[in-house]
């Protein structure tokens, strides 16, 4: 099986040729702002590498403002070292303000690459939306009301209610002798007080005794 023939693709080659001449305008603006040696080397480098990092954002992330922001920042620092080594700037004079913003871009791309590197992505995903209940179809014979039943006459006597049963005598509570007594020195000891008679929740309550208990006792006080 043959092997296809090499294409040279026209993009490529145009995209090789833009990148190395953007790459020495950079090299050449670093290096005439006092960035010599390896250091404006790596500017251009840095540059690229934060357009391709923003560009790669946006196209597996969808459009963002952080994105974008870095994204122009880069464009901009590439784009301006182009304008400027095009003869508008005195390479061997170069302004103070260029100088400044050469000596701070590490800092700047450093904190742009962090960012798009480890900032969410990922969007909150929208609850789903309820379903809408499924109506039946109505048919003629669901719609037409139900016969209501004739009522038929019943010959059987109707029977006499029962009466009700009589009430069970409680049985009678027996209270100690003692316990009397007891109670009666509190009902007095109440009535002093107080100046009326105890009554039976009241009698109750001080001897914590049960209820029938404290009913038979009562009794007995009256």
């Amino acid at each position: 099986m043959a092997r296809p023939a090499l294409r040279i693709d026209a993009v490529l080659v145009q995209a090789v040729i833009a990148g190395a001449l953007s790459f020495a305008h950079l090299h050449d603006l670093a290096a005439a702002a006092g960035q010599d040696g390896w250091k404006a080397w790596a500017y251009p480098i840095s540059v690229d590498l934060l357009l391709v990092a923003a560009w790669r954002r946006l196209r597996s992330h969808g459009p963002s403002r952080l994105a974008w922001c870095w994204f122009v920042i880069a464009l901009v620092a590439s784009l301006g070292a182009n304008i400027a080594t095009a003869g508008l700037l005195d390479l061997t004079d170069v302004p103070a303000w260029l100088r400044i913003l050469v000596a701070a871009w590490p800092a700047l791309a450093f904190m742009g690459g962090t960012l798009l590197a480890h900032s969410a992505t990922d969007p909150v995903p929208e609850p789903p939306a309820p379903a809408a209940p499924v109506s039946e179809p109505v048919t003629e014979t669901d719609s037409e009301p139900a016969p209501k039943p004739v009522p038929t006459a019943d010959d059987t006597p109707a029977l006499p209610a029962a009466e009700p049963d009589p009430p069970v005598p409680r049985p009678a509570v027996s209270v100690p002798a003692a316990l009397v007594d007891h109670a009666r020195k509190v009902a007095d000891d109440h009535h002093a007080r107080t100046g009326s008679p105890i009554d039976t929740d009241t009698l109750r309550a001080r001897l914590g005794v049960p209820p029938q208990l404290a009913d038979a006792i009562a009794a007995q006080l009256a």
